[in-house]
């Protein structure tokens, strides 16, 4: 079986979902990073937090506690990075067992598909897993590397360097977070690519809840609006 002949085993609906699937995907992740100046993102938001709090910190004696959440925030990235090589290993593990994954999911969604059909679709899973995994482990990097100009901050407020040194602490743990949150987003559309595997239209269908329930939570949730208040 040729590559053309293996193509034209999806239909057009399979790849406009999919196409839908990785628009959105680009789309909703640009929209947050990128937001109107008069309607920020909750993680636009939470960027302004984050310059605040190393401006706080230069202040702060001891930085014992700035210490500790960094080191929470390397936990949590490194936490999902461990999950992520789980959920990887999981999905070649059912790519390389074709026969028996589809005879289920044949059995599933009540179709008689090749097995290719299915090792695609997973594939396409694993992909977004990867992208996942990627950035989680440079946020954990880029975490390291903010703990590191933290330290580098000098004790003495009047110091020349001290709050250039604090700004960049904050640049750098801002661009941690927002790698964080492209790797939670990979997840979210790995999740909604699973839907795949009962139809082009299940995926539809699932690509427009994700993108609903990641709208919500950077542009409508009460984490937000409590957020706003307080930077009122």
């Amino acid at each position: 079986m040729t590559w053309l002949d293996r193509i034209a085993l999806f239909t057009p609906l399979d790849f406009g979902a999919l196409a839908l699937l990785l628009l959105g995907w680009l789309v909703i992740g640009w929209r947050i990073e990128h937001p109107a100046t008069k309607h920020p993102s909750t993680s636009q938001i939470m960027a302004g937090f984050r310059r605040e709090w190393m401006q706080q910190m230069i202040t702060r004696e001891p930085r014992i506690f700035d210490a500790q959440v960094v080191a929470s925030l390397r936990q949590g990235t490194a936490f999902f990075a461990s999950t992520s090589v789980i959920a990887i290993g999981g999905t070649l593990a059912l790519i390389g067992n074709a026969e028996r994954l589809t005879g289920i999911a044949n059995e599933l969604v009540l179709m008689d598909s090749p097995a290719f059909v299915w090792e695609a679709k997973m594939l396409t899973v694993a992909l977004f897993l990867t992208n996942a995994f990627l950035k989680f482990v440079w946020a954990n990097r880029l975490f390291g590397y903010a703990a590191v100009v933290m330290a580098a901050v000098p004790n003495d407020v009047s110091d020349p360097a001290c709050a250039p040194r604090a700004t960049q602490a904050a640049e750098i743990n801002i661009t941690a977070a927002r790698s964080f949150n492209r790797g939670l987003r990979s997840v979210y559309f790995a999740l909604a690519c699973v839907a795949w595997l009962a139809g082009p239209m299940t995926l539809i269908v699932a690509t427009i809840f994700t993108l609903a329930v990641i709208w919500r939570r950077e542009f409508a949730s009460n984490s937000r609006t409590i957020l706003l208040g307080t930077d009122t």
